[in-house]
């Protein structure tokens, strides 16, 4: 009678050269341990390099520490040279926090110092690349966690196999195995691993979906962690593809501010040819304004980017719209510059929030959550504009009011400057510095404290945000 075959790892060997020097970062949990393993058993024939590296987080303690030296003694055993570093990861959050960068979990503060790391192993010149031994369900789980935070479509590439530094590479070759398949080898081998408790921790957002939500999807779908990898990798190839298109269009991004008889000024900021940008589909239009957003240092969302659309489309000339991060968008004839605002700008500290409408902003500058609906105007089943893509969808913009403002009062003859208004309402001191209107396609549609000529089709509800 036969012996039933050994358990294997599938591993993607199309990412190990011979000759390349690897530190395979070891945590001590299973996916790790088996990564390890996996190579080391086919070193000779890969013709890899192995190390083993370790970084002690400074978490849960004692527990912690018996990671280390169970890598330790792992690296010992299998006679391969293993480097450790440790790092206070609270304390190195509180301190990014305290820089006045945004605030980032433990989890996060702890990925950033453990890519630093490895970023400084390959520095050192001891090792060529670091693999990683994300899995299947690693993958499963970064696709649904974006999806549920509202990525984009690229977001929705999950891990990728390869990510390349200016010290080398980060190789993620187990990505094809479940963690099924993981235990199940390291139990052939006889093979023991470390349990990490925190990942039984309800209060990472990770762990949910990992323990409760990815199990309850999976009662509708048995196969459900498979479609989300290979959503991964559509996304990943679909991105490549998309960032080629984006550089076939170069006429369509201009640097600085044109000038009589031709040519353009220096300046900051970049502009977008409007006409050019109207010519194109709606999804390269978005991929576009994103694309120079982000080469401003600037991330927009799905309202953000609407807003900017209809800004640029059906704006009109000399209008502005100011986004988060920042972000300053103005619309001239012909072109919609976009710029980042100085830090030192006393404006840039100025409040603004976007979405689409029909929606909710919710704004703690301002104390308040708006909720905008829109009414419909067509008859039943009938299509509109934004429903077929063809057109943005509106936005609305909560913001602080600016010196030239203009907005119409119910029942009154004609539009008021704002800053009457607040005389009128006797409002002084910093309570005038700060205070609320809501843009409707350039139009004032609410202001805190009078009653707004009501635009068409909308319907605005202010709550206090308690």
């Amino acid at each position: 009678m036969r012996a039933p075959l050994q358990p294997t790892l599938p591993i993607d060997t199309s990412l190990l050269k011979a000759g390349l020097r690897l530190a395979v970062g070891v945590s001590g949990g299973a996916d790790s341990v088996a990564l390890l393993r996996a190579l080391a058993e086919r070193r000779g024939d890969l013709g890899l390099v192995l190390h083993v590296a370790h970084l002690h987080h400074g978490l849960r303690g004692a527990e912690a520490d018996g990671d280390l030296e169970f890598c330790r003694a792992l690296a010992v055993e299998l006679g391969l040279p293993f480097h450790e570093a440790q790092v206070d990861t609270a304390a190195e959050a509180r301190a990014h926090a305290e820089t006045g960068k945004r605030a980032e979990s433990t989890e996060e503060a702890a990925r950033r110092l453990r890519y630093g790391w490895f970023r400084q192993l390959m520095a050192s010149d001891e090792v060529d690349a670091v693999g990683t031994a994300h899995t299947l369900d690693d993958q499963a789980e970064t696709v649904l966690g974006k999806f549920l935070r509202g990525a984009w479509t690229e977001g929705l590439s999950g891990i990728y196999p390869e990510v390349a530094f200016a010290e080398g590479r980060i190789l993620r070759p187990l990505l094809g195995a479940t963690r099924v398949e993981v235990e199940a080898y390291l139990k052939s081998l006889g093979q023991e691993w470390r349990e990490d408790s925190s990942n039984q921790d309800a209060a990472y957002t990770r762990n949910r979906i990992r323990h409760e939500l990815l199990p309850l999807l999976q009662g509708w779908n048995p196969r459900l962690r498979e479609h989300l990898a290979h959503m991964a990798v559509l996304a990943r190839d679909e991105e490549a593809w998309w960032q080629a298109e984006l550089a076939k269009s170069p006429q369509l991004v201009l640097s600085g501010r044109p000038v009589r008889g031709g040519g353009r000024a220096a300046g900051e900021g970049l502009a977008i040819d409007v006409i050019r940008l109207a010519a194109l589909h709606p999804a390269l239009q978005r991929r576009t304004l994103r694309h120079v957003a982000e080469s401003l240092g600037a991330a927009l969302d799905f309202a953000a980017t609407e807003a900017l659309r209809a800004l640029a489309l059906t704006g009109r000339a000399g209008q502005k719209r100011e986004l988060a991060g920042g972000l300053r968008a103005e619309r001239t004839p012909r072109e919609l510059r976009l710029a980042i605002a100085p830090e030192s700008s006393e404006e840039s500290a100025d409040a603004a929030y976007s979405a689409l409408i029909p929606g909710e902003i919710v704004a703690p500058r301002f104390g308040l959550r708006l909720r905008i609906d829109a009414q419909t105007l067509g008859g039943p089943g009938e299509s509109t504009a934004s429903e077929n893509g063809a057109q943005p969808a509106r936005t609305a913009a909560l913001r602080n009011w600016r010196p030239g403002d203009r907005v119409r009062l119910r029942y009154s003859s004609g539009p008021r400057k704002v800053k009457e208004v607040l005389e009128r309402l006797r409002v002084t001191g910093t309570g005038r510095s700060l205070w609320p209107v809501l843009e409707i396609d350039g139009r004032i549609a609410w202001m805190r404290g009078v009653e707004v000529e009501p635009e068409q089709g909308i319907v605005v509800v202010a709550m206090p945000l308690l």
